[in-house]
Formats: C-alpha cells, sequence, structure tokens
C-alpha cells in the first residue's frame, strides 16, 4: 500500500512537473543560439522492469519554439492525448532517441526550462508502435507517447532523469494535467551530456 501511494505521487509530481512546461519561462539560450547536445545515460527499470539496466542515448538537434509549444498547448486542451499525439506527429524532428535493442525514433518536442533546482530538458514525442501492438490492438496503444526530463545542472556522469517510455496525459478530478504510465517511469543515471 506505502508503495503504491509513493508511485502514486512520483506520477502526480512528474505530471506537475510537466504542467510547468506550459507555464515555464523560457532559458535565454531557448531563444537564441543552441547548440545541439547528445546525452548518454543507464536506464534503470523500476516496480516490474527492476533489475534491467538498458543504456538509452539522446540527441538534441535543436529545441522547439514558442508556437510549436502553443500549438501542443492548444491540441491537448481540444482533444486530449490524442490530440496531443497528432500535433506531435505533424511536428518536424528536434532530436533521437535510441534504447538498446531498438532502432529509436524521432524526439519532435524538447525544450530547456529553468526550475528551482536547475536546468531542466523537457521532451515529448510519438512513441513508435510495434507491428505486434497494431496487429493484436492491446491496450498499450493508447499510451502513444514518450516523455522525459533531464536534470541539465549535474550532468557530467553524475546527473539524473526520468524516462517514460509509453504514457498518455490526462487531465485529473482538480483539473491538473496528470501523466499515466503504461508500466513504471525508468530512472536515468550516469547521465553525461556532450555539446
Amino acid at each position: 500500500m506505502r508503495r503504491r501511494s509513493f508511485h502514486r505521487a512520483l506520477i502526480l509530481g512528474i505530471g506537475f512537473s510537466f504542467l510547468a512546461l506550459t507555464c515555464a519561462p523560457a532559458v535565454p539560450a531557448q531563444e537564441g543560439e543552441f547548440k545541439s547536445m547528445r546525452i548518454e545515460s543507464i536506464a534503470q527499470g523500476t516496480g516490474t522492469q527492476l533489475g534491467q539496466i538498458i543504456r538509452v542515448d539522446i540527441t538534441i538537434r535543436e529545441l522547439s519554439t514558442t508556437e510549436e509549444r502553443d500549438a501542443l498547448i492548444a491540441a491537448f486542451k481540444a482533444k486530449g492525448s490524442t490530440g496531443l499525439g497528432r500535433a506531435l506527429s505533424k511536428m518536424p524532428s528536434r532530436g533521437r532517441i535510441s534504447v538498446t535493442g531498438t532502432l529509436g525514433y524521432d524526439i519532435n518536442y524538447a525544450r530547456i526550462v529553468q526550475t528551482p533546482s536547475g536546468l531542466k530538458l523537457r521532451f515529448v514525442t510519438d512513441r513508435a508502435i510495434s507491428f505486434r501492438e497494431a496487429w493484436y490492438d492491446t491496450r498499450s496503444r493508447d499510451y502513444d507517447l514518450s516523455a522525459g526530463e533531464i536534470d541539465l545542472t549535474n550532468a557530467d556522469g553524475d546527473g539524473t532523469g526520468t524516462l517514460m517510455p509509453a504514457c498518455m496525459f490526462t487531465i485529473g478530478k482538480d483539473n491538473q494535467v496528470e501523466i499515466e504510465l503504461r508500466r513504471n517511469a525508468w530512472k536515468l543515471t550516469s547521465v553525461k551530456v556532450h555539446q
């Protein structure tokens, strides 16, 4: 029971942090010059995926614009997570994420935001749906987004982050954005940022 309430609090916390994605001020480098970055990390599974250690590589070539952010907010308000997924699929690629054992896929939205604890990279993208998922029309198809947050403050090998490989955004009872996960979020450790 205690473990379940911890996971719920974690998910709500992540949901609230992504709500800040819509309200957070842009970092000065956001609007001006930005050099691409490559992020290497190790993902550790939690809960049912405990014990799995997977390498995650993220490349960000450019950051999303304020207009793109506003378009995503409007799509989410109009049609929820489905509208958000459709809007993301129409956006140009801003980078790429690859997980060990996969070909990887494009990141369609990436922003750097200033938080009280420092700079964070937040990204959201439409998740690649496997042929098996599409064929059997499993429940996992409802979770067609992937999202993540990486702390850039201490990203010299000791950095941390969170990756949500299959999620969808919803509006909770108290009218707050929540992130519903298909499985558990992955904890990113040993984060290194190369520019």
